[in-house]
């Protein structure tokens, strides 16, 4: 990477490149370790880690050009961490069981943020850079450790019909930017509901995203088979298609 940043002879591209505009392709590099990890190919999972490792050595490379860290410290700071948090490895620390650990865990976690300057807050430090999605799961589970949660999943459901109802509401008024804000809390409940039956909204959408891809894929393969595209087609004719790919999938299953 040094030699990628050498003003004498490096790549123009990788000079030109700031923590800003590498940050969207870490998160990218992020994916494609879980997409390849989803379809388990680990000949891709290597090299996908391999990408997402090139991104932190990118980063500590332009840290250590502005003189405030390099990769070694990087290292170093991770393993720091990892012994600090888990005191019952590395030191005599003793837990009767996970849920004590986890409560030792956020404990140890406190403490750090307090160290750090930041507002001892139970959402403190839960990146505001996540996924919208896989941040509200995190909020409302930090927020469910100091009892702000439903009791169950039905209570949650419950709302999420509250939710529904709400947007109807401005759906029908064409209130644009409250339909927005109701979206919005919809998805939130829908986060949670995850969360309660312990699902991982994220891995559930992409299953849900990949099920779409799959069966309008039978559809165009139907529609070319009779010499036609969807756009040729209409949508009474593409839902039949719709419905044959999703009865094709159940024989499959059985």
């Amino acid at each position: 990477m040094a030699r990628l940043r050498d003003p004498d002879g490096g790549c123009a591209w990788d000079l030109e490149q700031t923590f800003a505009t590498i940050a969207p392709y870490t998160v990218e590099e992020a994916y494609e370790v879980a997409d390849a990890i989803e379809r388990g190919d680990l000949h891709d999972l290597k090299d996908e880690l391999g990408d997402l490792l090139l991104q932190v050595v990118f980063h500590a490379r332009m840290a250590e050009e502005q003189g405030v860290f390099g990769f070694d410290d990087v290292a170093l700071a991770i393993c720091d961490k990892m012994i600090r948090r888990h005191p019952h490895v590395f030191a005599d620390a003793a837990f009767r069981d996970s849920a004590e650990q986890t409560r030792a865990w956020e404990s140890i976690k406190a403490e750090e943020r307090a160290a750090k300057g930041r507002a001892d807050s139970a959402l403190a430090d839960v990146p505001a850079g996540l996924p919208a999605m896989t941040r509200a799961v995190k909020l409302t589970k930090r927020a469910a450790r100091v009892g702000f949660d439903w009791p169950d999943p039905e209570a949650v459901l419950e709302k999420l019909h509250e939710e529904i109802d709400e947007l109807k509401v401005e759906i029908a008024a064409g209130d644009q930017a409250k339909a927005r804000e109701e979206l919005g809390d919809l998805l939130f409940v829908c986060a949670n509901l995850a969360r309660k039956l312990d699902i991982e909204p994220e891995d559930a959408l992409r299953a849900a995203n990949a099920k779409f891809t799959r069966r309008f894929g039978y559809i165009e393969a139907a529609l070319a088979a009779e010499g036609r595209t969807p756009e040729q087609s209409t949508l009474a004719e593409m839902e039949d298609h719709w419905q044959a790919a999703k009865r094709a999938e159940k024989l499959a299953k059985a």
